[in-house]
């Protein structure tokens, strides 16, 4: 820990494709970012109405202009009341700066962009902080993937100098880090995470997600339909590739139960039908997210799980029987509960636009060479 003065204090705000609300955190990050714990923890979901919202204009519609633009006003003043709960939680230190993600809607880095619904500069005025947001523009203007950016900050918290070790994020979409010692971090998106399990879900229960994954454990893998599923084209794109709900989403779902059901014994609408396509959907996540471990951590003795997949306990069942000389770890375990860790690299990036330090890291994206992430608003 460095001496006191020597560290200021910067929110992180995340809200990402599994659409289930604002994650924010205080964070204390040295001068030198050296990264030295958080203070403060929020979460605000969001209504009905905004996430569904959110959830159309992932597709082209009618007036999506107007209506993007409303929709950004709705998630800023949702971070705004983040800020709020978190300085009430750490009351008395100033904050340097916020680092918002702002809500993915298109995510399009073969034709150079990709967009975070967000109006900062009501953000700002809203909380009278400094904010930092579109932070992934400045990597794909460099002919990088924008995404993820997360491992160069997995590899500050989870890092470690002497083993491999592995990270893997598990929200709506899966990413992984490879976090091998004096080597920079390398990192792709691995596939879906969550979103198509969720998906079904709602679709059939009527429940945001699956509890504990039971739904899924009570099913039964179909390893005909889970060829069908890995035999899309992203899960053979080579790195660095990133992914999103512009693949990943119902219709996907639903081109891929159309096939299912066209092969002999297939049942997909049945109670145990529905149960066992939970099963090979969860089995999607593990086996795409466990090759992405073998192949780009393959000396790695411990996998660091975080994001909300971290609570699904049959997906992480499944990730250690599928990596049975790896430790399969919670990122609570190594001092960031799961559901904190992203919006925590957010408060990381505010630091590195601040101080005027890349970061992206061209070995994860693909970009041209390090570049400043981010577009500074004053409050």
């Amino acid at each position: 820990m460095d001496k006191a003065g020597d560290t200021q204090a910067f929110v992180g705000l995340m809200s990402g494709t599994s659409l289930d609300g604002v994650d924010g955190v205080v964070a204390d990050i040295a001068t030198d970012g050296t990264w030295q714990g958080l203070r403060a923890h929020a979460h605000e979901p969001f209504d009905a109405a905004l996430r569904e919202e959110l959830l159309s204009l992932n597709r082209s519609g009618f007036d999506e202009l107007h209506r993007a633009a409303l929709a950004a006003q709705g998630v800023s003043r949702a971070y705004a009341r983040v800020v709020v709960r978190l300085r009430q939680a750490a009351p008395g230190q100033p904050i340097r700066a916020l680092g918002a993600h702002g809500q993915t809607v298109r995510h399009r880095p073969e034709m150079g962009y990709t967009v975070q619904l967000l109006a900062p500069a009501l953000l700002a005025e809203l909380t009278g902080v400094d904010v930092v947001a579109d932070l992934r523009s400045r990597d794909l203007a460099a002919g990088g993937q924008g995404a993820p950016l997360v491992p160069v900050f997995h590899q500050a918290v989870f890092g470690h100098p002497d083993r491999a070790v592995a990270a893997l994020n598990i929200g709506g979409i899966a990413n992984v880090s490879a976090l091998n010692p004096g080597q920079p971090p390398r990192g792709f998106d691995c596939g879906p995470g969550n979103v198509l399990m969720d998906l079904w879900c709602q679709r059939h229960t009527g429940q945001p997600y699956d509890k504990d994954g039971q739904w899924a454990a009570s099913g039964r893998v179909r390893e005909d339909w889970l060829a069908l599923a890995l035999a899309d084209p992203y899960f053979a794109l080579p790195p660095p590739k990133s992914t999103g709900r512009d693949l990943f989403h119902a219709q996907w779902l639903d081109d891929w139960l159309q096939r299912c059901q066209a092969l002999p014994g297939s049942d997909t609408t049945s109670p145990t039908g529905l149960a066992d396509v939970q099963a090979t959907l969860c089995e999607l996540t593990a086996r795409s997210s466990a090759e992405a471990v073998r192949s780009q951590a393959p000396l790695a003795a411990e996998l660091v799980v975080c994001g909300g997949g971290a609570f699904n306990g049959q997906l992480m069942c499944r990730l250690q029987a599928l990596l049975p000389g790896v430790a399969v770890l919670c990122s609570a375990t190594r001092g960031l509960p799961p559901e904190q860790v992203e919006a925590a690299a957010f408060a990381w990036l505010a630091w590195a636009a601040v101080n005027r330090h890349p970061g992206n890291d061209p070995a994860v994206t693909g970009a041209a060479g390090p570049r400043i992430l981010g577009a500074i608003y004053p409050a």
